[in-house]
């Protein structure tokens, strides 16, 4: 696959090719227009003459054009699988609010211009319209497409980014009228995934996540669709296999199923690592602490501050996909695990959940999970309510919680005040300042599983490291040093407890 081309017009190009269009800066939260007056006519004539306008960007400020691998239906061997190329440059954002209040649709819009951002674009324009349901074929009203064009056209635009998941058809009906690529949101947010993926791992299960959405959604190009292939770029079936031929789509459709059984594979194999790893924790009775939390909630930063693990820090949605794993100790020395999750997200697509179950797991398996909210968000009940969705989703909802409200420096203290009513178990940090850091640790500290298994023992001086591991893994109740060792009692887990026994007095 070749590089790119960078597409980027010059400046004076775009002052010339656009001087008849007057741009403002574009300010989500100045200009969001609302538009819930769109009826549903079918008859583009009928639109009021004041359209609902958000403002553009200076286009000669944007960054040179970014492309993400797309899918190529012109393929020859499987390693040339690739995805359609998804343009997230200029964009217009498009919306249909369904239920809620105005505040809820523009919660939503900003939260859609904020990852095309992350994805390197720039927010043209942001338009929403009122609907009982998306519409089967155009998501929204059939009469409101033509108006959608119009304000591509005159910013510009190459991309619409819809806020829902499209159907194929409802993405091709949309492409063949506005005449640009369009975009949805879970498209969006895989491309996100794939730019920040770093291990093998979370490459994998990007990729796999891509593959699974993708193969739902190829269609041909051309005499593509209907051109028949067979013989050896069949795969060696052609006549007596298969049959005769298959169409050009078949066979890419073909590929990606057998790129994606690869990808299965190689992520069970990976999954075998992570749960020996687990296993030995479990097998040592050390407890685990799972970080998780809505995007961009300051879960990094808070294991930082709370373990100093110097994990990367991003102002920037899912900048942590790879899970990151630290042990530290409580005041009274017992030793517990703590992890920082892959952040979730409203309606995070079923792709990735599905992909990424295995990472998921270290939440469904915690002792403990912090959930992370982002205390200075417009909305941080709709994040916690989105993230328990998730929790439901892999089977961590009856994992003991507490809710660590983060960015008090940043916050409303009534808004943290009604949090905290709302949330009796939770406690009010700021993960950069260090304000509640203490507190939090005392709450974790409180609720991580005790040991059960009460003993008494004499335990021989050259045993010292019985008394390493009772330090780490069990509680000390008493301690007393005499000619023949030392007596201990206390509490302890069951497989330490057991060889504890041997010593009992």
């Amino acid at each position: 696959m070749t590089n790119a081309p960078d597409l980027s017009p010059d400046a004076d190009d775009l002052s010339s090719a656009d001087s008849t269009i007057e741009l403002e800066e574009f300010d989500l939260g100045d200009e969001l227009e609302e538009t819930s007056d769109w009826a549903d006519d079918p008859d583009p004539e009928e639109w009021p003459e004041d359209e609902p306008t958000v403002g553009a960007m200076e286009l000669a400020e944007r960054h040179a054009l970014r492309r993400v691998a797309g899918l190529s239906t012109e393929l020859e061997d499987i390693s040339e699988v690739e995805y359609r190329q998804l343009r997230l440059e200029r964009v217009v954002l498009v919306g249909v609010w369904t239920e809620g209040s105005v505040e809820d649709a523009e919660n939503s819009m900003a939260e859609l211009a904020l990852l095309a951002e992350t994805a390197g674009s720039e927010v043209l324009e942001a338009i929403y319209q009122r609907r009982q349901s998306p519409d089967p074929a155009t998501y929204v009203g059939r009469g409101k497409v033509e108006a959608i064009g119009e304000i591509v056209r005159a910013t510009g635009a190459d991309t619409v980014i819809c806020d829902g998941e499209l159907a194929p058809s409802q993405l091709r009906n949309l492409e063949d009228r506005l005449k640009v690529k369009v975009v949805d949101r879970t498209a969006l947010i895989l491309d996100i995934f794939a730019q920040h993926a770093k291990s093998k791992e979370g490459q994998a299960q990007v990729e796999l996540a891509q593959l699974n959405y993708m193969t739902q959604r190829l269609r041909g190009w051309g005499g593509n669709l209907s051109r028949q292939v067979g013989g050896r770029v069949a795969g060696g079936a052609g006549i007596g296999g298969r049959g005769p031929g298959e169409t050009k789509i078949e066979t890419d459709r073909r590929r990606i199923n057998t790129k994606i059984a690869k990808l299965r594979r190689e992520l069970k194999e990976m999954k075998k690592t992570r749960d020996a790893k687990r296993a030995m924790r479990h097998a040592r009775a050390i407890p685990a602490v799972a970080i998780a939390g809505y995007t961009n909630a300051g879960k990094s930063s808070l294991l930082n501050r709370l373990t100093d693990a110097g994990v990367l820090v991003e102002d920037a949605l899912f900048a942590t996909l790879d899970p990151t794993t630290r042990r530290t100790t409580t005041a009274d020395g017992r030793v517990y695990t703590m992890s920082d999750t892959v952040g979730f997200v409203r309606h995070l697509p079923h792709q990735l959940v599905e992909a990424f179950r295995s990472t998921l797991e270290e939440v469904a398996d915690a002792d403990l999970i912090l959930h992370v909210v982002d205390g200075s968000h417009a909305d941080p009940e709709g994040q916690i309510s989105a993230v328990r969705e998730v929790f439901a989703e892999i089977g961590a909802s009856e994992i003991p919680e507490i809710i660590v409200i983060n960015k008090a420096d940043a916050a409303d203290p009534l808004v943290l005040a009604r949090l905290q009513r709302e949330e009796p178990h939770s406690v009010v940090v700021s993960a950069k300042t260090g304000e509640g850091i203490a507190e939090a640790l005392a709450l974790v500290e409180g609720e991580l599983p005790k040991p059960g298994v009460e003993f008494k023992a004499l335990l021989p001086y050259e045993r010292g490291d019985l008394i390493n591991r009772l330090h780490q893994h069990g509680e000390i109740d008493s301690m007393e040093h005499t000619a023949d060792g030392t007596i201990v009692a206390g509490r302890a887990n069951q497989d330490l407890a057991g060889e504890l026994a041997t010593y009992a007095v």
